[in-house]
């Protein structure tokens, strides 16, 4: 009599540990075709994961998403997981990052040059006459109901600033 390995498992865990297994299919239809390809999957979960990323019905797209749960089944999900996770980690941390970006130039905006020192705080090689000037500018901008191009360049500044910086 052959041994089975899934025989001490409950019907329930392996529903659970099936649908987790869809949950990371779904994230990886994240993933551009390109970025995909590169994680060296197995072929045939590569061209479910594909084709699922072209269905648009929903009954159909959750059929596949079923096929390609059962195709994880073959492969180590551990890896797959990491990558999934430093990608969302990724995203997480840049989308923190254009918050704070937002929240300096709005605070610039509204107080001016008393705003400089917060800024200055985080990013001390920024050009404190340069920002001056693109507050001024963008203020006006505001005051006179132009355009918000200061305001953009005052942003794209800031962001140049962050790049720069030294983590």
């Amino acid at each position: 009599m052959e041994h089975d390995d899934t025989a001490g498992i409950s019907k329930s865990q392996r529903k659970r540990d099936l649908h987790a297994l869809k949950e990371l299919g779904l994230k990886l239809l994240d993933f551009s075709d390109d970025s995909l390809r590169q994680l060296g999957l197995p072929e045939k979960l590569l061209e479910a994961l594909l084709t699922a990323k072209k269905i648009t019905s929903n009954s159909a797209r959750k059929r596949q998403l079923s096929y390609v749960g059962k195709l994880m089944q073959e492969v180590d999900p551990a890896p797959i997981r990491e990558i999934v996770a430093a990608r969302e980690h990724q995203h997480e941390t840049s989308t923190r990052e254009f918050h704070l970006l937002e929240t300096l130039r709005e605070q610039l905006l509204l107080e001016g040059d008393a705003a400089l020192p917060a800024v200055l705080s985080h990013f001390p090689r920024a050009d404190r006459q340069y920002l001056r000037k693109l507050v001024r500018q963008a203020r006006s901008e505001q005051s006179n109901g132009q355009p918000p191009g200061a305001s953009r360049r005052l942003f794209r500044y800031l962001r140049e600033c962050q790049e720069a910086a030294d983590y």
